[in-house]
Parts: C-alpha cells; sequence; structure tokens
C-alpha cells in the first residue's frame, strides 16, 4: 500500500498534537470531569453542589466572517470603518484569560456562528466553516485551531456547534451535511488531537428555519451517532444537540447523546428552569448524564431568585447568554463583539461566577 508523503507527515504529527495537549473533559454519571477530576471538586455555594458543573457561556462569533459583500459592511468596527475577521479572534483570545479567572469552565462557539443581529427573521449573511459539500475552509480552521489551542492551555472545555439554522444551506444536500459532521468531528479529534472539546451538532434544532431534515429533532439523532462513531484512541467527542428555549429535549435526542442540552431563554419564571430540569431526569430515555444550559438571556444577578441559581439548585449546569442591550457590540454575539467585561450587566454574571465557584478574581 502506497501512502503519500502528505498522509505520512501527518501520521507522525497526530501523536505529538495529542501528547502536547493539557485539558481533557469526560462525563461520569451526572458530573463533569477535567482531567479525570470532578470540576470544581469541592465546592458548594448557599448549600448547592457546584461540583461536577460546568457553568459556561455563549460566545459563538468567534471565528464569524462575512462572505457576501453586500452585508459584510454592517460588520464594520467603529475605529477602522471596515470588519476584521482576524481582529474578532484576536481580541477573543485576548480576553479568554479573565473568564477563566472568573470560574468559567466551558463556552460554545459555532462553526457558523449565531445570528450577529442577535435575533433576525433572515441572514442573507454568509458565515459558515462548510463549503457547500461538506468540506471545510482553513481560515475558519486556522481561527478555531487558536481559540481551542488557548482554551487547552487555560483548561477550558468548550462546547464546539456545527451548525445553525439560517447558515445551514450554505450545505448544498444532506450528504454534504452528513460529510460536515465526519470531517468536523475528524479534524477535532484526530487531526488536531482535542480532548478537551464537546459538540452541539446544531443549535435549536427544533428550530423550523433549518432547511435539512436530518438537523430537525426526528432525525437528528442520526448525525449524533455519526459524530460518536469517529473514534481515536479508544474514545470519542461528547456529542449532544440543542432545543429552543424552553422546551424539553425529544426522547430520541436524549437516549442519543452523552449530555442533555437545554436553552433557558423565554423562561420568564426562574421556578421553570427547575421544572424542566426535573423534566428530563423523569423521561424514560434518561440515564445518569450531566444537564446543562448554554444558552439564557435572564439575568437578575443580584436578586435571590434568579434562572441561574435555580439551574444551580436543580444541579444543572448554566450558559449566559448575552444578546446586548442595544443593538452594538454590548454583548457577546452582536457583531463586532466587545470580548472584555466590559458592561454592568457582564461584570453582574461574571462576579456571580466568581462567587459561585469559589475563585479569586473578585
Amino acid at each position: 500500500m502506497r501512502f503519500s508523503r502528505r498522509r505520512l507527515l501527518l501520521a507522525a504529527a497526530l501523536p505529538l498534537e495529542a501528547a502536547r495537549r493539557r485539558t481533557a473533559i469526560s462525563v461520569q454519571g451526572g458530573q463533569f470531569r477535567i482531567n479525570g477530576k470532578p470540576t470544581y471538586a469541592g465546592r458548594t455555594f448557599e448549600g448547592m453542589k457546584i461540583e461536577g458543573l460546568l457553568l459556561n457561556s455563549r460566545m459563538v462569533q468567534g471565528i464569524f466572517d462575512d462572505e457576501n459583500p453586500e452585508t459584510v459592511a454592517r460588520w464594520k468596527y467603529p475605529d477602522t470603518g471596515k470588519w476584521d475577521a482576524e481582529r474578532n479572534t484576536r481580541e477573543f483570545l485576548q480576553a479568554m484569560p479573565e473568564w477563566r479567572r472568573h470560574g468559567l469552565l466551558s463556552f460554545t462557539i459555532n462553526f457558523q456562528g449565531g445570528s450577529p443581529e442577535v435575533y433576525s427573521k433572515a441572514q442573507p449573511w454568509h458565515n459558515s466553516a462548510f463549503r457547500p459539500d461538506g468540506s471545510l475552509k482553513p481560515a475558519y480552521l486556522a481561527r478555531m485551531e487558536r481559540i481551542l489551542d488557548r482554551a487547552d492551555s487555560l483548561g477550558i472545555a468548550p462546547i464546539v456547534g456545527y451548525f445553525y439554522f439560517g447558515q445551514d444551506q450554505r450545505l448544498e444536500n444532506e450528504q454534504a451535511v452528513r460529510r460536515g459532521v465526519e470531517n468536523a468531528t475528524r479534524w477535532l479529534l484526530i487531526e488536531k488531537g482535542y480532548r478537551n472539546v464537546m459538540v452541539e451538532i446544531a443549535n435549536e434544532c427544533d428550530n423550523r428555519a433549518y432547511d435539512h431534515d436530518v438537523l430537525r429533532p426526528r432525525r437528528i439523532d442520526e448525525l449524533i451517532r455519526l459524530a460518536q462513531s469517529i473514534s481515536h484512541q479508544g474514545r470519542h467527542l461528547l456529542v449532544g444537540a440543542s432545543f429552543n428555549g424552553g422546551s424539553i429535549p425529544a426522547s430520541n435526542v436524549v437516549a442519543a447523546s452523552d449530555f442533555v442540552l437545554m436553552h433557558g431563554n423565554g423562561v420568564k419564571d426562574p421556578n421553570r428552569i427547575r421544572d424542566m430540569v426535573e423534566t428530563v431526569r423523569k423521561l424514560p430515555a434518561y440515564r445518569p448524564m450531566p444537564i446543562l444550559f448554554n444558552e439564557d438571556d435572564h439575568f437578575d444577578f443580584g436578586q435571590p431568585v434568579n434562572n441561574m441559581r435555580k439551574a444551580l439548585e436543580a444541579y444543572a449546569s448554566w450558559g449566559y447568554f448575552d444578546p446586548g442591550k442595544n443593538d452594538y457590540h454590548d454583548g457577546y454575539q452582536s457583531v463586532p463583539v466587545q470580548w472584555g467585561v466590559n458592561t454592568e450587566r457582564k461584570k453582574a454574571f461574571f462576579s456571580l461566577l466568581a462567587k459561585v465557584t469559589g475563585t479569586p478574581a473578585i
């Protein structure tokens, strides 16, 4: 059998990639573990168990770009008058150590981002790491690699999303979607040797805007199992898929997943957050595994009752989603993003996060 020189060089490099990785995420029962130890080991907060949780934030635009010349000017930086994808990633990298100092152990970042206008009916911009045939674009991969490398060095375990409604149509058909799952998973797990990464196949798979049926709840378990079928050195990436805010995941998705993903958007009564967690645990398809909210746009961090506290009370991980108060980059999704802790809302979240996790950041 003959091998190309490139394949031989890649095969030789793979053990080196894996050997230099510092952070590995795993699950044991209902707990997350990093490097074999429960996260926030031994920590409780106001009588609530924090050990084993994975507190996180939605930071999906870290590799954002726009290939549509008619819309790219919407994202221009105020100081330069133009959009700059490399600057966006560079400033993301600069902000990461501060997030970690406050106890953040995970964030969601997506190969197709999220709406740069936060909530949009139409999405004419073109932001996708996938080509129409499901192959991957080197420029997007280069930006993602820089972020995941930094996360690995900081002890952070990102949730890497593959598909986003409003951009999934960039792939030409279902076969391209499947190839996209295979290519992204092989790149993360085998080519780059990441052990700190988890996968969200699709953001809010029950959103009616998805073009491809295989990305919807009835069939998305096929893609979850496809990603899990790709293994390297006896392990596969932890895989799941999220649902719309307030929705309970479908049983077939719970049965296939390594951890349960939910969203709290639209949940105005914090007690509903607790009820969602309890409902999932009563599903016949549920088995002991972590439950994690990775998007919730409700705050009230200074109040004794809020969505974050109710998730913790139910022993579920919670994820901060800050769309911004205005239309212009004061949250973590409107592009261009200011990735620092630069607003009162962000300060309130990170302050509570540090208190909950017992980190010395404040």
